[in-house]
C-alpha cells in the first residue's frame, strides 16, 4: 500500500513577481517555509511543509509567455508545470518507465536519470499523459546514503562557487540567500 501520494507541483504563471507575493502571504499564513533555486538550472519559488523533513511542496515558475504560438504543448505554459508522484525506490522508477511508459507508448519527457542538485539520490523520470501534462515519479530517499550525498555536496559546491563569482552582490553565501522569510499570520 502507498503511503505517500503528491511529492510536489510546480506551477508556471504569467506574473511570477506577483504569484511570489501572492504565495508568500498565503503559505506563510500556513507556516510554510520557502526557498528559491538562485537561477541554478531553472528559476523557481518554493513552499515546504514539514522542514527540514519534507514531505510536500509547491513550486511557482514564471512561464513562458509567446502570445502568437499556441501554447497547449509547452512545459511552460501558464498552468500546471508536472506533478510529482512519490516513487518507493530508484527501481520502482526504472520498473515503471520500462513496465509502463515504455510498454504503454507514454511520452517520455527525461528518462530516469539522477539529479543530484535537487537533492542527494533524487532519481526522477518525466513523462506526458494523454492531454499534455507533465508527470514525475520521483523517488528521494529519506536518508540520502555516503555516495549520494558525496556527489550532490560536490555539484553544490561547484554551483555554489559559479554563482558566488556571478553574484558578488549576495552579502550571504548562496544557500542563506536561496531561503526566504516569509510573513506569519496577522493575528
Amino acid at each position: 500500500m502507498r503511503t505517500r501520494g503528491v511529492h510536489h507541483v510546480e506551477l508556471s504563471v504569467p506574473d511570477y513577481e506577483g504569484a511570489v507575493r501572492f504565495y508568500d502571504r498565503m503559505f506563510g499564513w500556513l507556516g510554510y517555509k520557502s526557498f528559491w533555486t538562485l537561477g541554478l538550472e531553472y528559476t523557481s519559488t518554493y513552499y515546504v511543509a514539514g522542514f527540514p523533513f519534507i514531505h510536500t511542496y509547491v513550486g511557482i515558475q514564471p512561464a513562458t509567455v509567446e502570445t502568437d504560438r499556441d501554447l497547449s504543448d509547452k512545459r511552460y505554459a501558464p498552468g500546471i508545470n508536472h506533478v510529482a508522484l512519490w516513487a518507493r525506490s530508484k527501481r520502482e522508477v526504472r520498473r515503471f518507465h520500462e513496465g509502463f511508459l515504455l510498454a504503454e507508448g507514454v511520452s517520455v519527457v527525461d528518462p530516469p536519470a539522477v539529479h543530484p542538485l535537487y537533492y542527494p539520490g533524487y532519481y526522477a523520470v518525466f513523462f506526458q499523459d494523454p492531454a499534455g501534462i507533465t508527470w514525475e515519479l520521483a523517488y528521494t530517499p529519506r536518508i540520502p546514503n555516503p555516495v549520494d550525498l558525496a556527489v550532490c555536496l560536490k555539484v553544490w559546491r561547484q554551483a555554489s562557487r559559479d554563482l558566488k563569482a556571478r553574484h558578488p552582490e549576495w552579502t550571504k553565501g548562496p544557500l542563506r540567500t536561496a531561503w526566504r522569510r516569509l510573513p506569519g499570520r496577522k493575528s
